[in-house]
């Protein structure tokens, strides 16, 4: 799953305007991930020790769930140039290995003076939501993004 990435501008940006991503989670996507953080909490990585839990089998961690929203804010809404402010996470329901997640990111707000969005992130799973939360994020204006073409009187490039 890489995503094409897609530049949007502050200017680009409407309240209600959306992206949405689906991930299949891979035993290997939770494996990497347990590698790359040093969370190797059993409840991820055995089958025998998650089985006891009351989940009845391995589950994706919390955190990699959070990050495929990273991965839409960073490619595709507001895409290359973003810059993540603050992220809220509220955890609803496990992540299985083998789940879809779809991941839904929709501009709740924006606030013109500080080229900030507000964001809604919801991560689900057959229709139930996993995890929802807010994400606020400055937004490049074209102007910021090719400053040399509007000093030489010229107009930004455009993606």
């Amino acid at each position: 799953m890489m995503p094409e990435l897609r530049v949007l501008y502050f200017e680009d940006l409407e309240v209600g305007l959306s992206e949405t991503l689906n991930k299949v989670i891979a035993s290997s996507d939770v494996v990497g991930f347990a590698e790359i953080t040093g969370d190797r909490n059993p409840i991820h990585l055995s089958e025998h020790f998650a089985a006891r839990t009351p989940f009845g089998t391995r589950i994706a961690h919390g955190l990699y769930t959070a990050g495929l929203i990273s991965a839409v804010l960073g490619t595709r809404l507001p895409g290359p140039g973003a810059v993540y402010i603050s992220q809220t996470l509220n955890f609803r329901a496990p992540v299985r290995i083998g789940d879809t997640v779809e991941v839904t990111v929709e501009v709740a707000e924006l606030v013109p003076e500080r080229r900030r969005a507000r964001l809604k992130c919801t991560c689900s799973v057959a229709g139930e939501v996993v995890l929802d939360g807010e994400a606020l994020v400055k937004v490049p204006t074209k102007a910021e993004a090719d400053p040399l073409a509007v000093r030489m009187g010229g107009r930004p490039a455009t993606p």
